[in-house]
């Protein structure tokens, strides 16, 4: 059964950093792409990140790309965001996701708050 963890949100004031784990399980982790989304308060889901596993291919939101970093460590089963500079306006929560082909398995978020 596959299964995706996030953990590492948390409160932060403006311009600090936070580094998010997803953690998986029941499945072949090497082979997925592993993502980062986050949600709001009364706004839909929207992307955030994500990484390739074969040539570690990255690719970011425009609202985030300089500021945060996905990486992933394919030994510990575990994708990583770190978080730096963080605005007001990355509130939300976030969630990890892994694709393969046709198969989809999200993790079940972890809050990530910014504020002073």
């Amino acid at each position: 059964q596959v299964q995706l963890v996030e953990s590492g949100g948390g409160l932060v004031q403006p311009g600090g950093s936070l580094r998010l784990s997803c953690a998986a399980s029941g499945i072949t982790f090497r082979n997925y792409v592993m993502s980062w989304y986050r949600q709001a308060p009364g706004q839909e889901r929207e992307f955030v990140a994500f990484i390739i596993p074969s040539s570690g291919t990255t690719s970011y939101a425009d609202s985030v790309r300089g500021r945060f970093t996905i990486s992933r460590d394919n030994a510990k089963n575990t994708a990583y965001l770190q978080m730096n500079s963080l605005k007001t306006e990355d509130t939300a929560v976030y969630y990890c996701k892994a694709v393969i082909n046709s198969l989809t398995a999200w993790g079940q978020g972890t809050q990530v708050t910014v504020s002073s």
